[in-house]
C-alpha cells in the first residue's frame, strides 16, 4: 500500500489493485476539547474511536447497501481501523451533504432568530464545501450548477440519497431509545455511478438520549448490531 493522503480523521492508501484503504483515526472534529461533528478541525483525540467508527460505519454501510443505495464500502478490519472502498471521483473538492432532522449546532448560530433547538426540520438538506480556510461555507444548488461543480441531476441524486439514508439511520437509532438531530455524508463517482463515499459513523452526526448529547464513544454501546 501507498499513502496517498492524510486528513482529519482519516489516511488514504493505494493497494495498487484499484482499490484503496482508509485508515480511522482515533481524531474527532471539536473545539476546545468538545466534540463538534460541525467543526472543521481536530478538537480531540479518544482512545478507539478509530476501530468504533469502523465498527459502526461497516454496520451502516452494510445497512445501506441493502437498501439498493451504492457505496464505496468493500470490506473492513475494525482491529485494525482499515477499510478497503472503491475509487471514487469527489465533485469538485469535495462536498458534504447534510440533513437536519432537528435544528442544532450552526443551523442555530445561522437562523437563531427564526429557530430554535431542537425545532422539527423534516429533513432539511444543506450542501457545504470542504474547505478548512473558508470554514466549510454553504453553497446552493444553483452555485453547484453554475460554477460546474455538479449537474442538477446529480444534485437531486445526492439530496435523494442523503434523506433515504437519513430515514433509515433514524429509524435504526430509534430502536436504541435514541434521537437523530443532523447527519452529514459525501458523495461520489464511481463509474458514471454516484455513490456514497467516507464512513458513516459517530463523528458525522448529532445523537442525543434522553435529551442528552450521546458522546463518540458511547453511541455504538447502544447500537443492536
Amino acid at each position: 500500500m501507498k499513502l496517498i493522503s492524510q486528513g482529519k480523521t482519516k489516511d488514504v492508501y493505494d493497494n495498487r489493485d484499484g482499490t484503496y484503504t482508509l485508515k480511522l483515526k482515533d481524531s474527532a472534529t471539536g473545539r476546545d476539547g468538545v466534540f463538534d461533528p460541525g467543526e472543521n478541525k481536530v478538537g480531540l483525540n479518544i482512545s478507539g474511536l478509530g476501530q468504533e467508527s469502523l465498527k459502526l460505519s461497516k454496520y451502516y454501510f452494510e445497512k445501506i447497501a441493502a437498501a439498493d443505495i451504492p457505496t464505496h464500502y468493500i470490506d473492513s478490519d475494525i482491529s485494525r481501523a482499515t477499510m478497503v472502498v472503491k475509487p471514487a471521483q469527489i465533485f469538485g473538492h469535495g462536498l458534504e451533504f447534510i440533513c437536519r432532522v432537528k435544528a442544532d449546532g450552526s443551523f442555530i448560530r445561522r437562523y437563531g432568530d427564526y429557530a430554535l433547538f431542537g425545532q422539527e426540520l423534516k429533513y432539511f438538506v444543506e450542501v457545504t464545501l470542504k474547505n478548512d480556510e473558508r470554514l466549510d461555507p454553504p453553497i446552493t444548488e444553483d452555485a453547484l450548477y453554475v460554477l460546474n461543480i455538479m449537474t442538477k441531476d446529480e444534485y437531486q441524486t445526492c439530496k435523494d440519497f442523503t434523506q433515504q439514508i437519513t430515514k433509515i439511520i433514524k429509524q435504526d437509532l430509534e430502536k436504541s431509545g435514541l434521537e437523530l438531530f443532523d447527519i452529514k455524508f459525501e458523495f461520489g463517482k464511481n463509474n458514471g455511478q454516484i455513490i456514497l463515499i467516507d464512513e458513516v459513523s459517530a463523528g458525522c452526526m448529532r445523537v442525543y438520549k434522553d435529551g442528552k448529547p450521546v458522546k463518540p464513544m458511547d453511541l455504538s454501546s447502544y447500537i443492536r448490531y
